[in-house]
């Protein structure tokens, strides 16, 4: 067989891969054999897996392959962020971003190629957008990015997890991708795969309403909003997506998902914008927003690329702004700035995108639609 009639193993949480292996007329248990060596072992070559019956090797070199995008860059920050550009293909490029820290490390994660919500401060949705990434695209970053980085390790460190939290924040909107995305996250939850606990997965949506409620149905992991504004006329300049979905349906939802989030809040992200959001008014109509919904605000400097005609908030502003939050009980954080000499901080993800949907133009004449997948 040819490589574009194989199977990519890494489109297949554990009830997909068991269900292949049964196709193979193989038992389940090899699915679990199979699972270990491609997401524990980093395995991408079926004779390294020892302990599989030489037949099912046959079987699986024949006819299946473990395929991470590939990388076309890799750049590493002087604060020790490092950023993979990785080709998804016909013209098309996504972004993946690494986060050292002394406790953790983060990877933040792409959905799509582009997106449409074309928030007015983020420089992917000002590239349009091209599709959703599979399955293995997305999971295949962190296949990609673990494994790379354990390379870099000695001794016992080697075998050692890196990367101990993954944030659905890289390009795209993850909640218009939810097909996809859903094995993804059952696979970074999977105890035979990566392991990591519901809160330490972050999914961060822009406030697809519909696509709360069904994450929260079929699993809830941490969230993030992208919320930026405290009314709905700025909200509706800034994030787009907001005049399908309103400020009083997203908090409504957001109070639905505290329901059965493995936190007791969430977290609202706010991207600081020097005479736009920044005012103490802004700021205690964020209070009142947030009233009645536990929550914790990350207020993220923004970081200015040209065509979005924005600048970032100064340092004073911010600090005052967040105060206000603060003596209203709320708890509040300054994300650090990282990464930012590789374009790799928040909102410089750009890669590649051949946009399909002619999203510029679109924007110029007032026309946007998002609709959820």
């Amino acid at each position: 067989m040819t490589n574009a009639e194989t199977v990519n193993l890494l489109d297949f949480d554990a009830d997909g891969l068991a269900a292949y292996c049964a196709s193979l007329g193989e038992k389940a248990f090899r699915a679990k054999q199979l699972q270990r060596w491609i997401h524990q072992g980093g395995a991408a070559d079926f004779d390294a897996m020892t302990d599989l019956a030489k037949s099912l090797r046959s079987k699986l070199a024949q006819r299946a392959q473990i395929r991470s995008p590939l990388v076309a860059s890799d750049n590493i920050s002087t604060d020790g962020t490092r950023k993979w550009l990785v080709d998804v293909g016909n013209g098309n490029a996504v972004e993946t971003v690494y986060i050292p820290e002394e406790s953790r490390g983060t990877l933040c994660v792409s959905s799509q190629a582009g997106c449409a919500v074309n928030c007015r401060f983020c420089s992917t949705g000002k590239q349009g957008f091209n599709r959703n990434l599979s399955t293995a695209e997305i999971i295949g970053q962190l296949w990609m990015a673990e494994f790379a980085l354990r390379k870099t390790r000695t001794g016992e460190a080697a075998s050692n997890r890196v990367i101990t939290n993954v944030v659905m924040m890289g390009m795209g909107e993850p909640l218009l991708n939810y097909d996809a995305l859903l094995p993804a996250l059952r696979l970074m939850l999977d105890d035979n795969a990566y392991g990591l606990s519901r809160r330490r997965v972050t999914v961060s949506t822009s406030g697809v309403v519909p696509m709360m409620d069904r994450l929260g149905a079929d699993l809830p992991v941490a969230l993030a909003v992208s919320l930026h504004a405290p009314n709905d006329g700025l909200r509706d300049d800034l994030v787009p997506l907001n005049k399908k979905y309103p400020l009083r349906e997203l908090m409504a939802a957001c109070q639905r998902y505290l329901k059965v989030a493995p936190r007791d809040f969430i977290t609202f992200e706010y991207c600081m914008l020097d005479g736009v959001n920044d005012t103490d008014e802004h700021a205690r109509e964020l209070v009142a927003l947030t009233r009645d919904v536990p929550c914790k605000f990350n207020l993220i400097p923004f970081n200015p690329f040209p065509e979005s005609g924005l600048l970032r908030s100064k340092n004073e502003r911010i600090k005052q702004f967040a105060q206000i939050l603060m003596d209203a009980g709320l708890i509040t954080t300054v994300r650090k700035t990282r990464g930012d000499d590789i374009d790799a901080a928040c909102g410089q993800l750009a890669g590649a995108v051949q946009d399909r949907t002619r999203l510029a133009q679109r924007a110029r004449k007032g026309v946007i639609e998002v609709h959820p997948a």
